[in-house]
């Protein structure tokens, strides 16, 4: 087994079991700053799957911009890539929206337009960067 892939079963192995879990039930009392929910539907089972992320929500424009860490191998990029249609927690309410893998994309430009600490964990995390733009409805 190659580093980047150690390092991101370590990683994955650390978020799902450790991490997420309680952000995740943070999140979705409003009780996380600056972390949002996206929700995608599961690539097998159909049912919905929740995965907090950090706040990237452009009011500007309503766009939410997402780094994925672990690229095209993280679970939620793979049901985006099934299923596009996603859904968004942000700021206390459900916001639906289309998401678009845009593999051009400098992630750490885009990084630098999102969270300032989450930017530090993703890119210390991360060995896949990849960005994901989720055109919200109004």
């Amino acid at each position: 087994m190659t580093s980047p892939d150690r390092k991101r079963r370590l990683v994955t192995s650390f978020q799902v079991r450790v991490f997420n879990p309680p952000i995740r039930a943070l999140a979705a009392r409003g009780l996380a700053p600056g972390v949002a929910l996206l929700e995608t539907t599961g690539r097998k089972s159909g049912r919905p799957r929740r995965t907090p992320v950090s706040n990237g929500l452009d009011r500007a424009t309503d766009t939410f911009w997402i780094v994925a860490e672990m690229g095209r191998k993280a679970a939620y990029v793979r049901n985006i890539e099934a299923d596009p249609r996603v859904r968004v927690r942000v700021r206390g309410r459900w916001r639906t929206g289309t998401a678009q893998i845009l593999d051009g994309e400098d992630p750490r430009a885009r990084l630098r337009s999102i969270s300032r600490l989450n930017a530090a964990g993703v890119r210390a995390m991360g060995s896949e960067l990849l960005v994901v733009r989720v055109d919200l409805e109004p």
